[in-house]
């Protein structure tokens, strides 16, 4: 044996004693699972019953409170839903980045805290809203400067609190569970399920409970009880920190990784990939340090592969990593920007979705307005915003449903991990969507002959209010519901999946930033179509009062969009590619088929 030989063994056996050295000084995790779920997800249940308690009621407090026009609070609680799912995409790159999910979790939910309060106090404190305007009012005071200033201080400080708590509470919750087990895995896929099924709890309580409050007692307490909720669930997060894992911030290694792959894809535009044999030629080397799954190679983005070919000018060091990362890159993290790259177009569908749901959220509270919204002719009235509750109800209902019943027969089936694949989850969730919308139109081209033919009474600044029983709108929430439950959680577990484990709160983060580009385009179009049919020969689609308006000529027009949108999605799943696997979307997606990673690799504090 040469002296070169035995010096390079002599390396080889002083790294590999390195390496073992440093997985034995790393401390063992210790995954808690279901143990600190009562934490997080007393947490999460607190959190939503005060920002839902408040935001729910919203659109009502900014027209009866405030005497904003309702196309004008439309817009606004349309502009700050999407800026506050906008801003998630901010919130995650800090917390992948710097902070980790623990701290930016923690300083997110009491920024949350202060939002609630500056909003309450505009409520409580007189000065801090317009004066009363009675029903018999033709025109009414509107807010000034000063008092909107201080209502929009209260929703910044509630933007922000969204920023780290919607892309970092599901991942959080996430952690507590070992991927490398068969309970830890089970675990996470059901947390999917019941996260959803304690937040439509929350938002269930709300809309009944705190919004009757709101609505008949009084706005001070109304919105006073969610600022305390919020405040319980700051102090109940704090309290399980001992028991946490909590995942160190990665830095800026995942979007520099992602870089490096563009630019040395672009630097080795020019090399031919037919002249590189892929077995010799690509540059296969992992980082061990890399908590991300081993990829398999695609052939989709083939281009992308260029970056990984390895020329004479590229050097390799002694561990095995690439001398200069910005002219060559690994294999590994080609595949991980392809994962990106695949998702992207499902992502895009998903914006136009949400349109169809978001009106279950805005117009459907003006319809309840004026529809009869007595129980079996008594004097009790549901509240126009309680009727979202119905929505909630389908889905709670569902969720349990789906997860303990349907999927287990289903797996027995298909042999499918969850029973049907997760784009399949969606897209059943998008035609939903479509029923929703169509339906949708038809109750209100029969709440609108009633109202002009056979009205009861009328609603103050409104208009007529129809014989319709507002009891006809539960069919449109219901299929809004069991859509969320397929589509809006098949989004996020399907994001949640398919990106790399290094940046799971920017997966989050894509999720919300896809209703906030439906928010934004929902305000779009409502304010398309009410300048585009101001002086048409029908009239004015969405006036003030919906009786002098085709209010359902609009649900068709989304119908429309949104049957569009469903082809535009088929195609695009018939042609995406599982993360770790080969294989399309129409075939299995089994966790065994990816490489787990080593457990060694996560970083605790």
């Amino acid at each position: 044996m040469t002296g070169v030989e035995t010096m390079g063994k002599n390396e080889n056996q002083s790294v590999e004693k390195n390496e073992k050295s440093v997985i034995d000084e790393e401390p063992k995790i210790n995954y808690r699972g279901w143990k600190v779920m009562p934490f997080i997800i007393g947490n999460e249940t607190f959190e939503k019953l005060g920002t839902i308690g408040t935001l729910a009621n919203l659109l009502v407090y900014l027209t009866t409170v405030f005497n904003l026009s309702s196309l004008t609070a439309t817009n606004i609680i349309n502009i700050f839903t999407g800026s506050a799912s906008l801003s998630t995409l901010l919130g995650a790159f800090l917390c992948d980045t710097y902070f980790g999910r623990y701290k930016t979790l923690g300083f997110c939910t009491i920024a949350s805290f202060l939002g609630l309060l500056v909003i309450q106090l505009t409520a409580w404190i007189k000065k801090m809203h317009p004066p009363h305007c009675g029903s018999e009012s033709i025109t009414c005071t509107g807010p000034t400067t000063g008092q909107m200033t201080f209502l929009l201080a209260g929703f910044g400080l509630l933007i922000v609190g969204a920023a780290g708590i919607r892309p970092c509470n599901l991942a959080f919750g996430v952690d507590q569970f070992n991927p490398n087990t068969e309970s830890g895995k089970k675990g996470i896929n059901s947390f999917f399920n019941w996260y959803f099924f304690t937040y439509t709890f929350a938002q269930m309580v709300s809309l009944s409970l705190i919004v009757y409050i709101q609505s008949n007692v009084s706005w001070a307490i109304g919105l006073g009880i969610p600022a305390a909720l919020m405040l319980i669930s700051c102090t109940l997060y704090y309290t399980g920190s001992n028991y946490y894992v909590k995942v160190k911030a990665t830095g800026p290694a995942p979007l520099t990784s992602l870089a490096q792959a563009v630019v040395v894809a672009i630097k080795k535009r020019r090399l031919n990939l037919s002249e590189y044999p892929l077995d010799s030629s690509l540059f296969a080397y992992v980082s061990p340090q890399s908590i991300n799954s081993k990829l398999l190679h695609t052939s989709q983005f083939r281009f992308l592969d260029k970056a990984a070919i390895i020329t004479p000018q590229d050097g390799i060091n002694p561990d095995g990593s690439a001398s200069d990362p910005w002219s060559l890159c690994s294999m590994q993290q080609v595949e991980e920007l392809k994962c990106l790259l695949r998702v992207i177009p499902i992502w895009f569908a998903g914006i136009f979705f949400y349109i169809a749901i978001v009106q279950q959220n805005t117009m459907l509270v003006f319809q309840a307005l004026q529809s009869d919204r007595r129980i079996l002719s008594t004097n009790f009235k549901i509240l126009a915003a309680s009727y979202t509750i119905f929505q909630m109800l389908s889905l709670t209902i569902w969720l349990p449903i789906y997860d303990r019943i349907l999927v287990p027969s289903l797996q027995r089936v298909t042999k499918k991990e969850g029973g049907i694949t997760v784009l399949q989850r969606i897209g059943f969730g998008m035609f939903l969507s479509i029923l929703c919308t169509m339906v949708s139109g038809v109750v209100e081209e029969r709440r609108r002959t009633l109202a002009l033919t056979n009205p009861i009474g009328l609603e103050p600044r409104k208009g007529a209010i129809s014989s319709m029983s507002g009891l006809w709108l539960v069919p449109q929430l219901t299929l809004a519901g069991l859509s969320d439950a397929f589509a809006i959680v098949g989004q996020v577990e399907f994001f949640y999946k398919q990106f790399p484990e290094n940046m799971k709160s920017l997966a989050a983060s894509l999720f919300f930033c896809g209703l906030a580009g439906s928010s934004y385009l929902s305000s779009l179009l409502i304010s398309i179509i009410h300048r585009a049919t101001a002086k048409s020969s029908t009239g004015n689609w969405l006036p003030q009062d919906l009786n002098k308006g085709r209010l359902d000529y609009f649900y068709y027009i989304i119908t429309a969009l949104a049957v569009v949108n469903f082809g535009y999605f088929i195609l695009c799943a018939k042609w995406y590619k599982y993360k770790g696997t080969g294989s399309s979307s129409s075939g299995d997606l089994q966790l065994d088929q990816v490489s787990k990673p080593s457990e060694r690799t996560v970083n605790t504090v």
